[in-house]
């Protein structure tokens, strides 16, 4: 970006909004640095939900086939009339990501993508969760959060910061965090620190799960910390204490165990039993 963010939005007499959660980038080099973590290259689509100001949407221009935004602020529109100004790879769309249809966004994409965004933080997990689980055509998503939700998107089984969104995560891939990047480098400074989580989509992890079954399962598993797993089943799939007994036994899991200490892995095993013992 030629000029300075503060620049163009006085020029445009524009104030941020807390209520989208507006925080932006214009570090080049970082800009750079997050679309090389993202893995993007010449033959891709990229999805950019979130598009501020076009500092990223500049960056991904450079090194993308083509780049789709979503941007729910219409009052941007001016200031990305001036910061993509000649970038003929570049569409921007504003309308809000989150009521819009996947299948929609997919066939507007017409392929494979990956998604790179710079999320108000309120938002991260719906958006996130809502392509895990209705995107066909989606590769990876590499998304800025903070520091503290990096953590449970990549956590172990048993560790504190796991949780189901980890879980469902590893249901369709898994995460790492690639990139950290220190509050002082937003305007307005937000009061946490942040990073880039690169979640990689395999598109056959898991081939055959009933994955709508086993999302419900770790639901329940996760519903009550505290409490251990056979009575979060008993409680949130209505089995008999019989029943949950025995799909935790069919499937190698322990009786004491607690929702937290199961992989991906397990909650499919265990989505599997359930069904059998549901079954009769």
């Amino acid at each position: 970006m030629e000029k300075p963010l503060k620049y163009i939005l006085a020029e445009h007499k524009l104030t941020l909004k807390k209520a989208f959660g507006q925080n932006f980038l214009t570090d080049g080099e970082l800009l750079s640095e997050i679309v090389e973590k993202a893995g993007i290259t010449p033959d891709d689509t990229v999805l950019e939900i979130g598009v501020g100001a076009g500092a990223l949407t500049r960056q991904l221009a450079k090194c993308a086939k083509r780049v789709i935004g979503y941007e729910i602020d219409t009052r941007l529109k001016p200031v990305l009339d001036d910061t993509l100004f000649g970038l003929n790879n570049v569409g921007i769309v504003f309308k809000d990501v989150m009521k819009e249809k996947i299948s929609d966004i997919e066939k507007s994409l017409g392929g494979e993508y990956k998604i790179v965004a710079n999320l108000p933080y309120y938002i991260t997990t719906p958006i996130v969760m809502n392509f895990l689980e209705n995107a066909v055509n989606l590769t990876s998503m590499s998304i800025m959060v903070q520091e503290e939700v990096a953590a449970r998107f990549s956590a172990a089984p048993a560790s504190s910061d796991y949780g189901a969104i980890t879980v469902a995560i590893n249901l369709r891939g898994g995460a790492k965090t690639v990139l950290k990047v220190p509050r002082e480098k937003f305007t307005p400074v937000p009061n946490v620190d942040s990073a880039v989580v690169k979640i990689d989509i395999e598109k056959n992890k898991f081939a055959g799960a009933d994955l709508v079954a086993v999302r419900d399962i770790v639901r329940a598993g996760f519903s009550s910390r505290r409490k251990m797993l056979v009575n979060n089943l008993i409680n949130g799939l209505k089995l008999t204490r019989v029943q949950a007994e025995t799909a935790l036994t069919k499937a190698g899991v322990p009786l004491t165990s607690r929702g937290e200490t199961l992989s991906a892995l397990d909650y499919v095993k265990l989505s599997e039993s359930v069904k059998a013992v549901k079954n009769g």
